[in-house]
């Protein structure tokens, strides 16, 4: 062995040595907060099971490839391939993935600012500029502190985000635990092709149309037909990344009865149209 590649393997050696190894879930938690002005960098297939928990810090989550979920107090969000999650400091949550073809990378932020933008979660596509800088990331992991030399990179990163991100996807479902309502949802859920009312549902369970709006919003806060629209946009996204369907299929399987309704309800809910979000995450 030439003295060259012995040197190389001491140097990987090294940096494994410098990479603490957590032994289970809340160790592994530990490090994310441990040093508050380092900046922490996961790269993972599939993101740990988590339970529900929180950080000091802030939490950029890249989707590539598929789809993931992150469940936050009474909502459920989804999170499409190219697109990322900010999560702020201190709001407990757990990220689900349902396909191994998924990867997540994570940059942990200690926030130095007051800025609107950090104190809100959000979902926001990522563009061009943004993912050659997260792809970058690979490089490095763990911990990097102020004295790295990719700290500027990372600092400048973290800085670019509110200026970039201004088409927020609202891509998110609110979750109940109401005994009455659960079934309701998932009526909705599974008869989504349908065409589905207010009258409809009432009908189907047996409810005055007035008893089921007043449940939605007090529940979900947020009135029947609007639940209705996201639904039907979470399930649009899911098939426009899980199967071949074209948009006009798309449209129908969601319930619309042309592909001009749908368009124009995802541009309303997305600030895009189905094609180019099509597109974008194909």
């Amino acid at each position: 062995m030439c003295f060259l590649a012995f040197y190389v393997i001491c140097l990987k050696l090294y940096d494994m040595s410098q990479t603490p190894i957590a032994r289970n879930v809340e160790e592994y938690l530990h490090y994310i907060d441990a040093t508050p002005d380092a900046i922490f960098v996961l790269h993972e297939k599939l993101e740990r099971r988590f339970p529900v928990h929180q950080h000091t810090k802030g939490q950029l989550t890249y989707v590539d490839g598929g789809l993931a979920y992150v469940h936050v107090q009474d909502k459920i969000l989804v999170i499409p391939a190219r697109h990322y999650i900010w999560i702020p400091p201190g709001l407990l949550h757990f990220l689900t993935v349902r396909s191994s073809a998924t990867a997540i990378r994570t940059i942990y932020f200690t926030l130095d600012t007051t800025e609107t933008f950090y104190q809100q979660m959000g979902i926001y596509p990522v563009d061009s500029l943004l993912l050659e800088m997260l792809l970058f990331t690979e490089r490095f992991e763990w911990e990097v502190g102020k004295t790295n030399r990719y700290y500027p990179f990372l600092k400048a990163l973290f800085n670019i985000l509110p200026d970039i991100s201004n088409n927020h996807l609202h891509t998110v479902l609110p979750v109940t635990r109401n005994e009455r309502l659960v079934p309701i949802l998932k009526y909705m859920e599974e008869h989504v092709s349908e065409v589905l009312s207010l009258s409809s549902i009432s009908k189907a369970f047996s409810i005055s149309e007035r008893t089921l709006s007043r449940i939605f919003q007090s529940e979900l806060s947020i009135s029947f037909l609007q639940y209705l629209k996201q639904l039907r946009m979470v399930k649009a996204v899911e098939m426009m990344l899980q199967t071949e369907l074209t948009l006009s299929e798309i449209a129908y399987r969601t319930g619309y009865q042309s592909i001009a309704a749908f368009s124009n309800t995802f541009y309303q809910l997305t600030n895009v149209r189905p094609s180019q979000f099509a597109q974008s995450i194909r």
